[in-house]
């Protein structure tokens, strides 16, 4: 299938057809594409022209397009959707996503779609991944695998992993369970293929597979998978009953939407608005952030206000001249170190005491510092400025180098420690408490070498 483009003059034809109500010329176009390409096109349609083409168009190729768009147009389309329609788009999807757009309905509607899905134990899973926490790997995970007993023959053991498979999109393992649904291993689909049929599974299986507990946190998940190089994991419950899998596609999108998150936070933004929000909902996500920002630019000022008499004196009324950058430099270190260890937490490859740490973070810091006062002292030279000015506005950027960093450094371990995303740690809370932290040395460390 070629690759289609998704621009403006392709939107403008499909606008067309349905305004003109050609529908089997729209139906032959759209047929042709990938599910993906018709949820990046009715992306950019209104919501009654995309319920127009979700009604038009068989499930089977509207289903994993609807679970491809975002929330807010899903959400806006299944509103326009009878519950018979919803029924019809959920029996096409997996259950992981199935469970994703039912749980986007209001309670009232999810048990009147619940009332017309036929077979019982579909509604039984999905039933069941809706109680699971979202973004565990319960709530991640798909109830579509393929199993065995490790009691079977080669022999039967093919025929029940054929009947299986029916249901299942995509087989990435062979799990082996014993009596009782407890994971036992994996089978190779070489040593499958190769062994004798009336061999026994337990004798041919691997028994050290990877799995997950349904309580698990989707970022463990994700660590684990990606450690290992998996496509696809077992999640089995504490008695080690096998429950699931989750695939690498859904770790990737997961792995996607915490990115986003994590740039909104530190961004100073919060999580769950979109571009296209209305005005309202993104000035909720930002105002806070920016009232902090503004509670730190007063608390600059009230400093500032504290060393006022170095304006009556002419020889160090430069330093006044030397805040913003002070204040920049702070800011900036301690974004990039926050940045740093909230990536290394993320990727749980923030080891060792904090002591190391700090040993670590000062010595980092004293060689920038030095690096950076350096070149602020060959600048005093330049502008013909004193010397022991230069030397004072250098050693007091040097310190709040160091401070900074070991701000922007262990806010987000302690953030972390207590259970709260250290990602804010990366935006206006770093910056605004280095700014007043900055602000504050330069001026204190001045005073006491200046002596004013």
């Amino acid at each position: 299938m070629a690759n289609f483009q998704v621009d403006k003059t392709a939107i403008q034809a499909i606008r067309s057809l349905i305004g003109g109500l050609q529908n089997s010329q729209l139906q032959k176009k759209l047929n042709q594409l990938h599910y993906a390409d018709i949820a990046e096109i009715i992306q950019e349609l209104s919501i009654d022209e995309a319920v127009y083409i979700i009604k038009l168009l068989n499930s089977a190729k509207t289903a994993d397009a609807l679970a491809e768009l975002d929330e807010d147009i899903r959400e806006g389309i299944l509103k326009q959707l009878s519950v018979k329609e919803i029924v019809g788009e959920i029996e096409e999807l997996d259950t992981d996503d199935a469970a994703d757009l039912l749980s986007e309905l209001p309670e009232a509607r999810q048990e009147k779609v619940f009332d017309q899905i036929n077979d019982e134990t579909l509604a039984g899973d999905l039933r069941e991944l809706l109680n699971y926490e979202e973004n565990t790997a319960g709530g991640l995970m798909a109830k579509e695998l393929v199993k065995v007993q490790e009691d079977l023959s080669v022999l039967k053991c093919v025929n029940t992993m054929r009947a299986q498979a029916e249901n299942v999109t995509r087989v990435h393992s062979i799990y082996v369970v014993d009596s009782k649904n407890r994971l036992k291993g994996r089978l190779s689909l070489k040593d499958l293929i190769t062994a004798n049929s009336r061999a026994i599974v337990k004798d041919i299986s691997i028994p050290n597979v990877d799995f997950v507990t349904t309580n698990q946190e989707g970022e463990e998940v994700a660590r684990i998978m990606t450690k290992y190089d998996l496509e696809a994991i077992p999640v089995v419950n504490d008695k080690k009953e096998l429950l699931g899998r989750i695939t690498i596609d859904d770790i990737v999108d997961f792995i996607k939407d915490e990115a986003e998150e994590d740039y909104l936070l530190a961004a100073g933004v919060s999580s769950d608005v979109e571009a296209d929000d209305t005005i309202w909902d993104l000035s909720k996500a930002r105002l806070p952030w920016l009232f902090l920002g503004l509670i730190g630019g007063l608390g600059s000022v009230f400093i500032l206000q504290n060393f006022e008499q170095i304006m009556t004196q002419p020889q160090l009324r430069n330093l006044f001249f030397y805040t913003p950058l002070i204040a920049a430099m702070a800011g900036n270190v301690g974004v990039q170190s926050s940045a740093i260890i909230v990536q290394g937490l993320a990727n749980d490859v923030v080891k060792g005491s904090l002591i190391t740490r700090l040993v670590k973070e000062v010595g980092l810091s004293l060689i920038n510092g030095l690096a950076l006062s350096a070149l602020l002292i060959l600048f005093g030279i330049l502008i013909n400025q004193e010397l022991i000015l230069s030397l004072t506005i250098a050693g007091a950027m040097m310190s709040v180098i160091i401070v900074a960093a070991l701000v922007g450094t262990f806010v987000p371990i302690i953030l972390d420690k207590n259970g709260i995303d250290p990602a804010i740690a990366t935006g206006p809370f770093i910056t605004t408490c280095n700014d007043i932290f900055g602000i504050y040395l330069f001026f204190y460390i001045a005073k006491i070498i200046l002596h004013f």
